[in-house]
């Protein structure tokens, strides 16, 4: 199980703090591997970034299928995706805590992923966690203080509880339930659909802008929408366009310009095939709802809290921000962060 050196440029070397550690590196695992639904991958490789105060407990973050290893980050032209709520002194302080962050298989930055059309197995939430492991072995890191995972990367945590018990204090999981909605799979398939038949006609950038385009729109709140875009549509060459349609393609062609159509859809279908069984999870849990979430209903997520094995709390938030709170409410964050962590 070889891997390559830590990769961290000079520049980001210069600028981490004094008692920090700080590790860029991609984890070679030779197979054959058997993944959760029957297929098998030959050879993988894992990108991460171990990032905090040294020798501090580890965290391992993940986010949706759009998010990587880079939860955080040195670089001000390049700042993490969770920089609002991760970081010295923020809701996760890596003064306390060091983060682990990872590339998902089958996803579009470096880890390994699909390279054209139909040339990727389906992958599961388990097949994550499963890396997230090997991760942690090559890492020396025995047991995590926590896993916090939002929307897929909720998912992932609750496959680690699942079937890595003993590798995880505390789970904590924002907007991610047991199982999938089937409005929310309607949804999906739609996407997935849109981005195939353009993969088929060679324009898989054009449909990923849609698909896009399309998810932004179960992403956030009714009411968010209804404050943001009350303006009138504009007269065009080609008909009227309204604001609100302006606001979506901008986030669809913004989103098909750094993600690939094939990862896309390999995730998409690894959200909708998620399935763990609630009973099975002793890890104590911690669950965030979001009453406004289109995509993870509040019954979904009290069902999972009464349906758990072990310990498990459910705090229930009102926010316009929909399914994307996780990325704005970041003060509710602090306090959940530090009811689990403590």
């Amino acid at each position: 199980m070889p891997a390559t050196a830590p990769d961290v440029p000079p520049l980001v070397e210069a600028l981490v703090p004094q008692g920090y550690e700080w590790q860029d590196g991609v984890l070679e695992l030779v197979g054959p591997l058997d993944l959760h639904f029957g297929g098998r991958l030959g050879r993988i490789e894992v990108a991460y970034r171990l990032a905090g105060a040294s020798g501090a407990p580890v965290v391992a973050v993940l986010g949706g299928i759009s998010a990587g290893r880079d939860v955080v980050s040195l670089r001000p032209e390049a700042p993490g995706w969770w920089e609002e709520a991760i970081g010295p002194g923020r809701a996760l302080d890596t003064d306390r805590f060091r983060v682990l962050g990872m590339d998902f298989l089958g996803g579009s930055h470096r880890t390994t992923g699909p390279s054209g059309p139909g040339t990727f197995p389906s992958i599961s939430a388990f097949d994550q966690a499963r890396l997230l492991v090997a991760l942690m072995d090559h890492l020396g890191i025995e047991r995590l203080q926590a896993s916090l995972g939002a929307s897929y990367g909720g998912m992932v945590t609750l496959a680690l509880a699942q079937a890595h018990p003993s590798r995880l204090r505390h789970a904590v999981v924002l907007s991610a339930a047991h199982r999938t909605h089937p409005m929310s799979t309607a949804w999906r398939s739609v996407q997935r659909a849109m981005v195939r038949y353009a993969l088929g006609h060679g324009e898989g950038a054009q449909g990923l802008t849609l698909a896009r385009a399309l998810a932004m729109a179960t992403y956030r709140s009714s009411r968010e929408f209804e404050e943001r875009f009350p303006g009138e549509p504009e007269r065009t060459a080609d008909g009227f366009r309204f604001p609100v349609e302006s606001y979506l393609f901008a986030r669809g062609e913004s989103y098909a310009a750094r993600y690939r159509p094939e990862a896309f859809v390999c995730l998409s279908e690894s959200i909708d095939l998620h399935r763990i069984e609630p009973g099975e999870i002793r890890v104590p849990t911690t669950l965030l709802a979001v009453q406004e979430d289109q995509l993870v209903p509040l019954a979904d997520m009290r069902e999972l809290r009464d349906r758990h094995g072990g310990t498990c709390s459910l705090v229930e938030v009102s926010s316009i921000y929909g399914h994307d709170a996780f990325l704005k409410e970041t003060e509710v964050l602090r306090d959940l962060l530090a009811r689990a962590l403590d």
